[in-house]
């Protein structure tokens, strides 16, 4: 595996995180570019993953209170560098910034065996935008 770093995220960082977007297929975020865009200025919790040669791998975005909370709304590896432990990585990064919250967020059908894998429990939530 090539040598990784994590950094915070930088402007220059959103056209690259759009395309793992858009390979990944979540055409929500990449269709909405703007307020993705806009997202990513707003979050407290924004930083990537880069592979010396390659860039930009993956990233995890959030927002926390920095004392109960730490919510992950996404966290994206690129798929050559799945199963390599950078998701991992990225999770523990975060938490130690903010080791007195507990780390909350949604999982799809295919990953959430990954976040059960690392210690996590399911819990149950709901999900409505402003227009539902």
């Amino acid at each position: 595996m090539n040598q990784i770093h994590i950094r915070q995220y930088q402007e220059s960082d959103f056209s690259r995180i759009q395309e793992l977007n858009r390979d990944e297929g979540w055409n929500n975020l990449v269709e909405k570019n703007e307020d993705t865009r806009q997202a990513w200025e707003n979050s407290s919790v924004s930083y990537v993953v880069e592979a010396e040669g390659d860039g930009v791998v993956g990233y995890i975005r959030g927002f926390t209170d920095t004392c109960i909370t730490l919510y992950i709304c996404e966290l994206l590896i690129d798929k050559k560098y799945r199963g390599l432990g950078i998701g991992k990585e990225l999770l523990q990064y975060v938490h130690r910034l903010y080791p007195k919250t507990r780390i909350e967020m949604l999982a799809s059908s295919s990953s959430h065996r990954f976040y059960e894998g690392q210690g996590y429990r399911p819990f149950y939530g709901f999900r409505k935008t402003f227009e539902e």
